[in-house]
């Protein structure tokens, strides 16, 4: 996802990352250095312009044990956050070598005696108020401990460190504790107020990575939420050019982030050009605007994209603009079809009622004319157009008999239903059907167990005679015609199957898909409704039908009930007429047949 640059909650986030203990010692190795430094020129030039003013020589001396121990520490600074202790050896060394400074430079006469406050405020920033206080305790200690030495040495006690002190005039006693207890006053003071800082830094930093954390937590949250919304988001500046495109934006669109960057939103979205100057752009509670496009995402393929478009504040205080849409190209062609099947709805119940009208008179015609036909003396021609006429008749009464049955269909009793009983009995009636030809071989096969479902069973013997009767005219020469149910396999996620094949003259395959459509029968007898009605009683009971047929090899229906609970009762299948070849297939399930075409 492209996103707008320069957030603050990235600048926050990086600036808030806490030092670590490590890291703070660096800092104070490298101040160390620099005070060092800057005493260093600032005692050349000191000793260039007034020497003798202090022993130059022992000056460098200690600077250069300052670089020494530097390096040294420098190589300790692996082990510096495993062994904290080492920062107070850091802090401890720098008091030490300022005590020898100012022993070797005057004692309480040393101009270097405010040095000491340098390693308590970098003790406070390393080890906050804890260390602050050890090391002005230690400071205190040394710098107490060189005037005791000095006024000794000055007295004859001492007169192995007469020559290591520094030869200078002392004060007073009186001056001299006054001047030490100021000191040491001045060392806890620095320490205690350092100290201080160190730990509301501690605490302001512990606060602000905190926030910090929640900050960039929230604008990664948000960032995810944004880049995984169902509906594309696009932002733009004020000159409506694209600033962030997520990844919703891009799988609609076709185009990635990086390439719509700076490139002009109407042209990115396909909006027309009048289209986005209806955005109030003076304020930033504009009414939201919303056009349907038609967005061509590449040549032959187009989408019908919902766009809502607004202004949106921006961080510098400017209105850009804020674009959301949607593919909603199913969602258009569900609506055709919904208003679709509302029109024909409406000519269904029109339709009906209209033949539902015709089929009264017809009875009446029909009725008469078999009167007239039986009461009047016609000659051979005669009668032969009047049983035309009642012929035809009774065809055009049996075709709005089944568009009524498909059109108003009755209401269902469901209930407990037993397939080998259906299909037994529907053996029997398809045996004296006139279509069936002695040519025509029956076989019902079933397992031993019941087949329960639960649905109507008159409706369920019309499935299976409107398929059966189909086989039998497709097959005018006489063929095999196969009755078979089957319980499901106990992993299976439908119920039990019912299905009828034949060994007929087959489907074309471009065919399949239209015939169970109203009128599209394929034989000179029937409505062409037959199929029709078996897929609305399939839709009707929350089962699937799949058809597998090719031309010239039969067709294959089957019907995939929903799974019900297993019944305990047992149900006889009742033998068929004399004649019936009924072959039983105990425990058989429905099984896998290659290429068939779900039509349900």
């Amino acid at each position: 996802m492209l996103h707008l640059s320069g957030g603050p909650a990235t600048a926050a986030a990086t600036a808030a990352e806490p030092m670590s203990i490590r890291q703070r010692v660096v800092v104070q190795i490298a101040l160390r250095l620099a005070v060092a430094t800057l005493l260093f020129v600032a005692s050349t030039i000191v000793e260039v312009r007034a020497p003798d003013v202090f022993p130059f020589d022992v000056v460098i001396a200690v600077l250069g044990l300052v670089f020494a121990i530097s390096l040294a520490f420098i190589a300790t600074l692996a082990w510096v956050e495993v062994f904290p202790w080492l920062a107070d050896l850091h802090a401890a060394s720098d008091t030490l070598v300022i005590s020898m400074l100012v022993a070797t430079t005057g004692g309480i006469t040393s101009l270097f005696t405010p040095l000491y406050f340098l390693p308590i405020i970098a003790a406070s920033a390393v080890r906050f108020r804890r260390g602050a206080l050890e090391v002005a305790a230690l400071s205190a200690v040394l710098y107490g401990g060189i005037v005791l030495l000095h006024y000794l040495a000055a007295a004859g006690q001492l007169l192995l460190f007469r020559v290591l002190l520094a030869r200078a005039d002392l004060p007073t006693g009186d001056v001299a504790i006054y001047t030490v207890g100021l000191n040491v006053f001045s060392f806890f003071a620095v320490a205690l107020l350092s100290g201080a800082l160190a730990e509301r830094w501690r605490r302001a930093d512990s606060q602000l990575t905190h926030a910090s954390e929640k900050l960039a937590g929230a604008e990664a949250f948000n960032a995810f939420v944004v880049d995984h919304l169902v509906s594309g988001l696009a932002t733009a500046d004020p000159t409506n050019r694209i600033l962030s495109f997520n990844r919703a934006a891009a799988a609609i669109t076709g185009v990635s982030a990086d390439d719509v960057a700076g490139r002009p939103a109407p042209e990115v979205l396909q909006l027309a050009a009048g289209d986005v100057a209806l955005l109030d752009a003076d304020r930033p509670g504009a009414k939201v605007r919303r056009w349907d496009v038609p967005f061509v995402r590449e040549p032959g393929v187009t989408l019908d994209v919902g766009v809502s478009a607004a202004r949106l504040p921006l961080p510098d205080g400017r209105l850009g603009f804020l674009y959301t849409f949607q593919d909603v190209t199913e969602v258009k062609r569900l609506e055709r079809e919904a208003q679709a099947q509302q029109r024909l709805a409406a000519l269904g119940e029109m339709a009906a009622g209209i033949a539902h009208e015709i089929r009264n008179p017809l009875a009446s015609m029909s009725g008469s004319l078999q009167l007239l036909r039986h009461e009047l003396r016609l000659s051979g021609e005669q009668a032969q157009l009047m049983d035309i006429v009642l012929k035809e008749s009774e065809r055009l009464n049996l075709t709005i008999r089944s568009f009524l049955s498909y059109a108003r269909p009755e209401r269902s009793s469901v209930a407990a239903v037993d397939l080998r009983t259906v299909i037994a009995e529907a053996a029997t009636l398809l045996r004296n059907s006139p279509d069936r030809d002695p040519r025509h071989a029956l076989i019902v096969t079933a397992p031993d167990e019941p087949v329960i479902v639960q649905a109507d069973e008159g409706q369920i013997k019309q499935i299976v005679w409107n398929l059966a009767t189909n086989g039998l005219r497709a097959m005018p020469e006489g063929g095999r015609l196969e009755l078979r149910v089957a319980c499901a396999a106990p992993d299976a996620a439908h119920g039990a199957t019912l299905a009828v094949a034949d060994e007929g003259v087959g489907i074309e395959e471009q065919d399949v898909d239209a015939i169970f459509q109203p009128f599209r029968g394929g034989f000179a007898k029937g409505s062409g409704l037959g199929l029709a009605i078996v897929q609305r009683i399939v839709r009707e009971h929350g089962a699937a039908i799949a058809v597998e047929s090719a031309r010239g090899r039969g067709t294959t229906f089957r019907v995939t009930f929903p799974r019900q609970p297993a019944a305990r009762d047992t149900t006889e299948i009742r033998d068929a007429a004399p004649g019936l070849r009924l072959r039983r297939a105990p425990g058989a399930h429905a099984p896998a047949e290659p290429g068939e075409r779900p039509l349900l």
